[in-house]
């Protein structure tokens, strides 16, 4: 092993990625089933909404020397669901929305994930974004336990495909 440290580098993801995301996304679903979520347990995401994502240029994937670590669907405009919080965000101005975090089942329990919000964080900052908004299942502990740690507000509950789920938002400034 080289004394060079490798740079995790986050980059939109290519069509051609599609599968080995889909790869990694079905690891993610999965491992929700064996901890016993409902999260992701009902046919999404699929790999069409990976399709989607990365033709609507959402799809974001975390490198490491060109091997994709994890996947996230970045969106920088409003989320719909988000319109109807039950409780408050903590900021009313444009925002990040991040969906489907998927982490390679190799790289499990490196703090990639960490790193990949922590990225996420400086390319909104780039945009000139200073808020993120996510949303995860009450069940799903591993990304309740990122966001603590990243010190992400519950702001309350909002609904998707009639399902509540909890609802947090990090201002970066």
């Amino acid at each position: 092993m080289s004394n060079t440290t490798s740079q995790l580098i986050l980059r939109k993801a290519d069509i051609a990625e599609t599968p080995l995301i889909w790869n990694i996304l079905q690891d993610a679903i999965e491992q929700r089933r064996q901890d016993g979520s409902t999260q992701w347990q009902d046919g999404y995401p699929n790999e069409l909404t990976v399709q989607n994502d990365i033709k609507n240029g959402y799809g974001y994937v975390l490198t490491e020397n060109e091997t994709i670590l994890c996947y996230a669907a970045i969106i920088f405009d409003i989320e719909p669901a988000y319109e109807e919080i039950q409780g408050k965000w903590l900021t009313d101005g444009d925002y990040a929305v991040i969906h489907r975090v998927a982490v390679a089942k190799s790289t499990k329990g490196k703090g990639i994930a960490t790193k990949l919000f922590e990225n996420i964080e400086d390319l909104c900052l780039k945009q000139n974004i200073y808020s993120i908004k996510v949303d995860t299942n009450f069940d799903n502990v591993p990304m309740l336990k990122i966001l603590d740690r990243l010190n992400y507000t519950y702001c309350g509950e909002v609904f998707f495909r009639g399902a509540a789920r909890k609802a947090f938002e990090k201002k970066l400034v």
